[in-house]
């Protein structure tokens, strides 16, 4: 009789705990501990569903017979007194007899039409689906569709069923390969993680796609106006791992002026962005989530071509963290341990998360690979539309948080902000992307009177007693304060709107919070 799946999981459970000692060394030749199925795979040795050998031949394809002989140990089914079978190319003589037998018993395997039960055939994705849903007596039926499994297709059910119970994915190309032969390393890796939860792996959220795409690879990058022309104080900022924390801290307030009419806006590390052209070691981008007026790709301009990476990943899928600390580390481990820093990301960096590992999140880089992140720094949502819309309090509070920081012109970072890179960080990092330019800025939105001013409004200063055209921009925080980046000499703070300077120059406000 086949014992019960819970009963031989407790069984297995018990076992478990015998095996670290065992697999500290690999038990196969082939099969090095840092394997992808090496756990799985010293997992059912330690079982007693695999035999120790010399080799495993992990990349060999697995035959229905060897299948079958691991499933039926798995179960532990008795194969003294079954009933004999009947198969043309079977004998009862054959060492594997008992093993057809049990698997005809239990239902799980049957011969072809023309009474063949095929032992040395090998297993393909579809049939071990279809075997090992029928043998573990599996439920549940996923939604996933692969575009090379229709519905009609004979083993559907059961790969839906797979994929449900989180056995396996499929490709990152969306398919299944039903009809290719499987190895016995990736049969070992669906049993076990059918004996054993803890080997079930959810779906990644991204893929690999030909494709490619560009996104900035340095926590902030300058725009500039024209390639190379930048100072020797500059050289910090532009090369290929910038230190942007030391740039902003060593320039002075000549230094700060010098940047007006030569750098328009940054970048963030993950920001997409569009490559127009290249000179030398510059590329002329686009930086796709800032708007600007006449430019409908997005901001544009130079930065080095270190700072920008191609990528062939897709994570439109995956969730995301914004980061809403000043700044957020990323490390090699999920582990809070300053050996294993990787980056430090600025305030609304956006990254995908690909997993969460008790207080850390693993996110993914631009180039594809996963780093680390305390939780704590970053708000998650399943997208950036998803993100709720904030309050008048959120966004006073998260400008708030910078008062005290030094200006800089074109800044959009924790480093330094000037005065609608502020107001555009604030907004975005709250899920509402607004244009990068305090004059656009003040041509959208909705037109509100100085008489009803609330916070979160944002108030525009125009040349010309406030005629001209628009050149700065702040927060109204209530109680007529307001909160701005004023300029390169001073840093970020609160003042009253009469302060005279800004009565005089007030051209407008607009609202962009549905509420308040």
């Amino acid at each position: 009789m086949k014992k019960t799946v819970f009963g031989l999981l407790f069984v297995i459970y018990f076992l478990f705990a015998s095996i670290s000692a065992h697999a500290a060394s690999p038990t196969f030749t082939d099969v090095p501990t840092t394997h992808s199925s090496n756990k799985e795979i010293e997992y059912l040795v330690g079982a007693g569903i695999l035999t120790e050998a010399l080799t495993f031949g992990i990349n060999n394809a697995i035959s229905r017979i060897e299948a079958a002989e691991m499933i039926v140990k798995a179960l532990g089914i008795e194969t003294g007194a079954l009933a004999d079978v009947d198969f043309i190319d079977v004998d009862p003589m054959d060492e594997f007899y008992p093993i057809v037998q049990a698997a005809v018993s239990e239902g799980f395997m049957v011969g072809n039409g023309i009474g063949e039960f095929m032992p040395e055939a090998q297993l393909t994705r579809a049939q071990a689906a279809s075997i090992l849903v029928a043998a573990f007596n599996m439920q549940g039926k996923s939604e996933s569709q692969f575009r090379d499994i229709p519905a009609s297709y004979w083993a559907s059910d059961a790969i839906g069923t797979f994929i449900d119970n989180e056995i396996t994915f499929g490709y990152p190309d969306g398919t299944f390969r039903p009809n290719t032969a499987l190895t016995k390393g990736h049969f070992s890796t669906f049993l076990a993680r059918i004996l054993n939860p803890e080997f079930r792996v959810r779906p990644a959220c991204y893929s690999a796609e030909s494709k490619k795409s560009y996104a900035i690879n340095v926590p902030v990058t300058n725009v500039w106006r024209s390639p190379g022309k930048t100072r020797p104080i500059d050289n910090i900022s532009i090369q290929a791992n910038p230190d942007m924390k030391k740039w902003t801290s060593q320039l002075t307030i000549p230094d700060k002026h010098w940047l007006i009419g030569r750098t328009d806006t940054q970048a963030l590390y993950g920001d997409a962005v569009e490559i127009i052209k290249t000179s030398g070691n510059w590329h002329y981008i686009a930086i796709k989530d800032q708007a600007k007026t006449g430019n409908i790709k997005g901001y544009e301009g130079w930065v080095p071509k270190s700072h920008v990476a191609a990528s062939v990943i897709n994570n439109t899928d995956c969730p995301i963290a914004i980061v809403n600390a000043k700044f957020a580390t990323l490390y090699n481990v999920p582990k809070w341990d300053d050996k294993q820093k990787w980056l430090e990301v600025s305030y609304s960096t956006i990254l995908p998360v690909v997993a969460e590992h008790g207080q850390f999140l693993e996110v993914l880089t631009v180039d594809g690979g996963t780093k680390f992140m305390l939780k704590r720094d970053a708000k998650v949502y399943s997208h950036y539309a998803a993100v709720p819309k904030p309050t008048a309090k959120d966004i006073v509070d998260s400008a708030k948080q910078y008062l005290g920081l030094p200006y800089v012109w074109s800044g959009i970072s924790a480093y330094g902000f000037d005065c609608s890179g502020l107001t555009y960080s604030v907004f975005k990092n709250h899920g509402i992307l607004i244009p990068r330019d305090s004059f656009v800025q003040a041509t959208q939105g909705k037109a509100v009177s100085r008489s009803q001013l609330q916070p979160g409004d944002l108030l525009f200063f125009a040349h010309n007693g406030g005629k001209g055209k628009v050149y700065h921009v702040s927060l109204y925080i209530g109680d007529g304060k307001m909160i701005h980046a004023p300029n390169s000499s001073r840093s970020i703070e609160i003042i009253s709107i009469d302060t005279p300077l800004y009565k005089k120059n007030y051209s407008g406000a607009r609202r962009y919070l549905n509420s308040n």
